[in-house]
């Protein structure tokens, strides 16, 4: 393509950020959307991009801004640097009733229903003016992280490899629960019986497999959902005065007024954990904010 006429000028930390945000989100409109500008903002800031390395750096396929080689390249580079940036910009002290600062966290339904609450309620409490995100993680909340859309991730996430951190918060474990005329309600389950009823699955929006699934499976079973459902978010409903049951975290299920618990003998315990990455490790800030956490959530 043409080389830009725009001036190469210098480059500056904003022009590096639209870049890579460019990348991640594959559009110049959606960039522009996240950063809060005109697109033709985003697009002046890649002109320059362009002039300065001598490079197209997006060509346009299938409706997306697919990077070029030499941008691949490039973004291995600034990444490293906005991280570095990232680190020195952060205080080493922080006072909470202070800041003005503003975290992300990412989590699911359940997070939301039975930990975001507690967490919220104790960082407004401990920094009044903070401001608080809250965004999906799905299935794949920790390239949330990675991408720096979130701060922390909150839920079934613990990460081993390298560049994340984690803290088990508790152990939740699946039940089963239904209306309490449903003829099984208060009943024994034994995994014939358990399996021989009406099913209401979750699949969490199709990225993720519940642990008592994997538990079923690996016993050379498998669920027959009469019912398939993205989240557990009004099940109370879809299974009052119905001969539909529903398996879901413990915790989960006892905050639905109208259902009874059956235990199930499949119970696929699995751990809550607030991750993190290397990057936000050393931040007194973000410290501060895991251990509130950890405080809320454990107490």
């Amino acid at each position: 393509m043409p080389q830009s006429t725009a001036s190469p000028g210098k480059l500056d930390i904003a022009a590096l950020e639209t870049l890579r945000l460019v990348h991640e989100l594959g559009s110049f409109t959606a960039a522009a959307e996240k950063l809060d500008v005109n697109q033709s903002a985003v697009s002046y800031t890649i002109a320059k991009l362009r002039a300065y390395f001598q490079d197209p750096l997006f060509v346009r396929e299938g409706g997306r801004q697919v990077s070029t080689e030499r941008c691949e390249h490039i973004l291995q580079q600034v990444i490293e640097i906005l991280e570095k940036l990232d680190d020195v910009a952060q205080p080493e002290e922080f006072d909470p009733a202070q800041s003005r600062a503003k975290v992300t966290i990412a989590c699911n339904y359940y997070e939301r229903i039975l930990m975001i609450p507690k967490i919220v309620s104790e960082l407004r409490k401990q920094a009044p003016h903070l401001e608080v995100e809250v965004v999906n993680a799905l299935g794949d909340g920790h390239l949330r992280l990675l991408r720096r859309e979130a701060d922390v991730l909150v839920g079934p996430f613990a990460r081993s490899e390298s560049g994340f951190h984690s803290r088990r918060l508790y152990t939740e474990e699946y039940a089963c629960f239904m209306d309490p005329r449903h003829p099984m309600a208060g009943r024994s389950l034994d995994v014939d019986s358990y399996l021989a009823l009406n099913h209401v699955y979750i699949n969490y929006g199709g990225g993720w497999k519940s642990a008592y699934v994997n538990e079923i499976e690996a016993a050379g079973h498998s669920l027959r959902p009469t019912i398939t459902v993205p989240s557990p978010a009004g099940l109370a409903s879809l299974l009052g005065q119905s001969d539909l049951v529903a398996t879901m975290p413990s915790r989960l299920g006892r905050t639905m007024e109208g259902l009874v618990l059956n235990e199930s003998p499949f119970r696929g315990p699995f751990d809550l954990s607030v991750v993190w990455t290397a990057r936000k490790n050393d931040s007194a800030m973000h410290r501060w904010l895991r251990e509130v956490i950890v405080e809320t959530c454990r107490g």
